[in-house]
């Protein structure tokens, strides 16, 4: 699979730190080991010292190089983390001692290694609920100052013969922007486009999706859609965008010679963009689950440092693949600093 080779071989040259914020956890504690057996990343696996080290124990890892354990009930990192989350909450009505019990938490002490500079990503969801691993992410890690917002997509993949088009495409909004207005909409697509580059390595193409194209239907959905476009045009005149399209004119050549003969995409589209979260979500989980394509994600985009979710039906090789794709980001936001 040329794609995921791709960010594994991106990865590798990275040498980036990932916080694991369910270290003990027998998948995680396998996509660890799979991923230090291909150097995509160092790890921090955080949990129970104990559990962890008796599950690295059981599948042969105790002396692999490259992972550490970070217990957040007596981590000697607590005290300063416990002030650095008072100064970032306090204005939210936390005090000292709510910030000292607060760390004990995985994903925020998983996430206040990468605050405080000690890891470059981090990745939980794997036990953690999508809310509670998204909340701990902006809360600590926070917004990227150039970004206007925060948003995710999937890394969708296709290897299976009977795929007639084979790589990588992203699909945004599918797991966190609920219902974007026409500037989120825009700036959804700009972040996509840079997460596509980023990942793959390629120039992204993108389709901003509708029930209608070019203007066949006459609805407020479609046009804010169009405006949408319109403002990722104006914003970013080097992008290669173009809206509002239905799914088969973005995708198939033959259907936009059809119905979409003037756009610039010619069906040959590789990041899509929903107009809403039912639609990014049902058509991520259709393409997945009927279409066979691997989906890795949600992937956050637009945070200051890398932090990721995983499903929790998550496998040992979905934990491996976000590791690479958060060591990917952080050399990437690396890169611009």
């Amino acid at each position: 699979m040329k794609p995921l080779r791709t960010i594994l071989g991106v990865a590798s040259s990275s040498d980036k730190i990932i916080a694991l914020a369910e270290g003990d956890d027998p998948r995680v504690v396998d996509g660890a080991l799979k991923a230090r057996a291909e150097s995509v990343a160092r790890i921090i696996l955080v949990g129970n010292r104990d559990k962890v080290t008796a599950l690295l124990a059981e599948r042969g890892g105790a002396d692999v190089k490259g992972i550490d354990i970070h217990d957040p009930s007596d981590s000697l990192h607590n005290e300063g983390f416990a002030a650095s989350l008072y100064e970032l909450r306090k204005h939210k009505g936390m005090t000292l001692e709510q910030a000292q019990q607060q760390i004990h938490n995985r994903l925020n002490y998983a996430a206040m290694l990468v605050h405080e500079g000690l890891a470059d990503g981090t990745v939980g969801g794997a036990v953690e609920t999508t809310s509670d691993t998204v909340r701990a992410a902006l809360q600590i890690i926070g917004k990227a100052r150039d970004a206007k917002m925060v948003s995710s997509f999937f890394l969708m993949l296709y290897c299976r013969d009977h795929h007639t088009v084979r790589g990588a495409h992203i699909f945004a909004d599918c797991g966190l922007v609920v219902d974007p207005n026409e500037q989120e909409l825009a700036e959804i697509a700009r972040a996509s486009a840079e997460s596509y580059r980023t990942l793959t390595r390629e120039t992204p193409r993108v389709a901003m999706l509708s029930f209608s194209t070019g203007g066949s239907a006459n609805h407020p959905r479609v046009s804010k859609v169009v405006e949408a476009t319109q403002i990722a045009k104006s914003a970013n005149p080097d992008l290669l965008i173009d809206g509002e399209l239905q799914f088969d004119a973005a995708f198939v050549p033959e259907v936009a010679a059809k119905k979409a003969k003037d756009s610039p995409l010619k069906g040959e589209a590789n990041v899509f963009v929903f107009p809403n979260l039912d639609a990014g979500n049902l058509g991520y989980k259709i393409a997945q689950r009927i279409g066979g394509a691997e989906a890795i994600g949600p992937v956050l985009q637009g945070l200051a440092k890398p932090a990721n979710d995983l499903s929790r039906g998550c496998s040992a090789e979905d934990v491996l693949h976000m590791i690479a794709v958060t060591a990917v980001q952080a050399q990437h936001g690396e890169a611009e600093n």
